[in-house]
């Protein structure tokens, strides 16, 4: 129990605990809620401890989080959705309208869509900071571009249409962490073609994180277990052999690299203009 949320009242009812150990071993997180004083508060458990406290439907990142999207911060607020403003510390309350087939239920949980979602949270927050997110939803869920779109096109007033088009332009669901999506707007931004995400070789049973078939261009970010685990380490050099072979450059991006982003942007188009790229 210590790093899921309840509520207090029922597990003192229940005899679960005392009250001096709900004092001691557990911290609040909103109204009759707690989680064990030590745990992490991720933001999975934070819209948990929300829809605990609130019975709310769950929005934006909180919605997310439960949707199985990765890579979300604990420290944004909670947020749901009601018909009351006031709400308490720690939780956004927004007062939207939702439609008919807009909300669906996970683990109990009162939640929007996946298109929703995106929808919701592509118009709230800026481009450079919503694409991260918005890839690793689709990822997750699955939903695709057009479904938000079509989301889009069911409330053309709402604010924030166009910042949400302009991030669906650039979102893909292909983007395996927060670092390929980084990748992939620098490229994008610098004028270079939108690279193809996860792209599978199925003859060399190996897939790379972005590139360009037309013109064998491979970009890969590399984490920090491409370094640290010496199998991958292995692996990747038996990789990239592999796609040279096949006629194939590929750019390897490393976390000190994407500090430097003209370097990293001028070395991918060095390779593409080799290749035939018009860049």
């Amino acid at each position: 129990m210590d790093g899921i949320p309840f509520l207090g009242s029922s597990a003192l009812e229940r005899g679960a605990v005392t009250r001096n150990q709900l004092r001691t071993k557990y911290r609040a997180v909103f109204r009759d809620v707690y989680i064990g004083r030590d745990a992490e508060l991720t933001a999975t458990a934070k819209a948990q401890a929300a829809w605990l406290s609130t019975g709310a439907i769950l929005a934006g990142v909180s919605a997310a989080a439960v949707l199985g999207t990765k890579w979300l911060e604990g420290t944004a607020p909670a947020e749901i959705v009601r018909a009351g403003r006031r709400g308490q510390r720690g939780i956004v309350v927004h007062s939207y309208q939702l439609a008919e087939g807009e909300v669906c239920t996970v683990r109990g949980m009162r939640v929007t869509t996946p298109a929703r979602t995106a929808f919701d949270i592509g118009r709230g927050v800026p481009v450079a900071q919503t694409i991260p997110i918005l890839d690793a939803l689709l990822n997750a869920t699955g939903v695709k571009p057009a479904d938000v779109i079509a989301v889009a096109d069911r409330h053309p007033r709402t604010p924030g249409i166009r910042r949400l088009r302009a991030a669906l332009d650039l979102t893909d669901g292909g983007a395996e962490s927060p670092q390929e999506s980084r990748v992939r707007m620098l490229l994008v931004g610098a004028g270079l073609p939108k690279p193809e995400t996860q792209i599978k070789f199925r003859d060399l049973s190996i897939r790379i994180d972005m590139g360009w078939r037309e013109w064998k261009v491979a970009v890969e970010y590399d984490g920090i277990q491409h370094w640290n685990n010496r199998y991958q380490r292995s692996w990747d050099i038996e990789r990239i052999a592999l796609l040279e072979a096949a006629g194939w450059s590929v750019v390897r991006v490393s976390a000190e690299m994407l500090s430097r982003p003209d370097a990293m942007v001028e070395r991918v188009k060095a390779k593409l203009r080799a290749a035939g790229c018009p860049v």
